[in-house]
């Protein structure tokens, strides 16, 4: 019967102090997949440990990356906006707090991880984390995007993406502008990436959160936020199996 447990793990870059959250099962034994999960704005907190907690439950090691450090952690919109943004408009640093985070995913000493097989997955801007973390060339089997924002200011880097990207939108999202969508997929074909970008009708920002509870922008969705999770578990069992 499976156990998972949730520990807190501080690690450091730069001298500063950071705090992400290690969700495994307790009770299985050897090394297993190691997922890195990037939090949505609000960085790490109860929403990101429930969504770690039951992806861990399928049988692997899930980090939750601490992105903005340790006494950071946003209590509303304001304070997220102003802890997010600095990030997003300089995308080394982005990638450098990402890349720490992979890095404590494999090291760490509380939960054994297999590290040929490992991946990212993000939501909102969590999903724009976990494609920069592809984009650097770090060592996926997958990089998974959930409501996600799909620029980035390098579209040659795609060519360092080593395993399979996907990405899930709501077709109705209008916080990731629409010329993201066909701007994104001539960067994968670009760099001949395997690639889904799937489009869920009716869907609006945010539609895995079920604290979302913005009509027309911000929206919980069960029906879309669980075929969503599908559709990660699947290319997952695919890139892993072996």
């Amino acid at each position: 019967m499976s156990q998972v447990t949730v520990r807190s793990l501080v690690y450091q870059i730069d001298g500063q102090s950071y705090e992400g959250r290690l969700a495994f099962d307790v009770n299985q034994q050897g090394p297993r997949p190691g997922l890195l999960m990037a939090p949505n704005w609000m960085g790490v907190g109860a929403g990101a440990e429930e969504i770690a907690k039951s992806v861990a439950a399928n049988g692997y090691v899930v980090l939750i990356a601490d992105l903005y450090g340790q006494t950071v952690r946003p209590g509303n919109a304001d304070e997220a906006g102003a802890a997010m943004m600095p990030l997003k408009n300089d995308r080394a640093l982005l990638r450098k707090r990402m890349q720490a985070a992979f890095e404590q995913l494999q090291s760490q000493g509380e939960a054994q991880v297999d590290t040929s097989r490992l991946a990212v997955f993000g939501f909102c801007f969590g999903g724009c984390c976990a494609l920069e973390l592809a984009r650097s060339g770090a060592p996926l089997k997958a990089a998974i995007s959930f409501h996600g924002t799909l620029d980035t200011p390098n579209p040659a880097d795609a060519q360092n993406i080593q395993g399979a990207v996907l990405v899930m939108h709501g077709a109705s999202d209008p916080l990731v502008p629409k010329e993201q969508l066909p701007a994104f997929e001539d960067e994968m074909n670009a760099a001949g990436v395997d690639w889904q970008l799937l489009s869920y009708g009716g869907a609006v920002h945010s539609f895995t959160d079920p604290h979302a509870n913005v009509p027309g922008k911000m929206m919980y969705n069960p029906t879309v936020a669980g075929r969503a999770f599908r559709s990660m578990h699947n290319l997952l069992d695919e890139v892993f199996k072996g």
